[in-house]
């Protein structure tokens, strides 16, 4: 199958590191290939960025549909484009952030999502609302670390595993999301700082992946969402 990984930026480093970490978890039989924004924000650390991502990402969800991409992956956690691409497209669009969510669901009680800025803590709990799942989000943290210096590796995985402990200890959270798509590969490490600490069986969950694998799931079983559910606009009047 072919999977269409759009970042939702216009940071070739972003793009390069999308392929990288897609490729990696993608069975063999999966090819992935990735796009970025000829225009839009650096970084989406805010709606306005969000905003300013949303007309090329629907650009590209079209133009992966028009290619005969069998899904399409906007990698970022505010699913920038997600609801509008399902408008019109007709084939499997898949946020990380409702991914992993809805898989932190299935996997536990309560959850915890643990992100970069304490500013994007509103939208992930909206996010949540919107899901369904405000009963399971046992609480958003944040490691205070812009996403582009996510890039330091060993420094946010320090954070993310201090915060994942509080979200354990303090909030009770049974399960943990984390909760930037730049995060994707740390979940190991989280899952191994958990442990040391004495807490064993809560699982991480990488958002990407959480992506990904509903993705090949999806298309495995013919599966896209009920056009019902959105409006059926296709590309007229889309204005990309």
């Amino acid at each position: 199958m072919d999977i269409r990984v759009i970042a939702p930026v216009t940071s070739q480093e972003c793009e390069a590191r999308a392929f990288e970490q897609y490729s990696a978890g993608a069975r063999r039989d999966t090819r992935i290939s990735t796009v970025l924004l000829e225009r839009g924000p650096a970084s989406i650390e805010s709606a306005y960025e969000e905003m300013l991502a949303a007309p090329g990402v629907l650009a590209q969800i079209l133009e992966a549909e028009r290619e005969g991409m069998d899904a399409v992956i906007s990698n970022c956690m505010a699913d920038p484009g997600v609801a509008a691409g399902r408008e019109i497209a007709s084939i499997p669009v898949i946020g990380p952030a409702e991914a992993s969510m809805h898989l932190a669901a299935m996997l536990g009680e309560r959850f915890s999502v643990v992100t970069v800025l304490e500013r994007l803590i509103p939208a992930l709990r909206r996010c949540a609302h919107a899901s369904g799942l405000s009963q399971q989000l046992a609480s958003v943290r944040a490691v205070n670390i812009p996403v582009l210096e996510l890039t330091d590796r060993t420094r946010a995985a320090t954070a993310l595993v201090h915060e994942a402990i509080r979200a354990v200890q303090d909030d009770g959270a049974h399960v943990i999301v984390l909760g930037c798509t730049g995060m994707a590969g740390l979940a190991g490490a989280v899952q191994q700082g958990l442990a040391q600490a004495g807490i064993n069986d809560v699982p991480v969950v990488d958002p990407a992946m959480a992506a990904l694998k509903i993705a090949e799931a999806l298309v495995d079983m013919g599966l896209s969402h009920s056009k019902p559910s959105w409006t059926d606009v296709g590309a007229t009047g889309s204005g990309v």
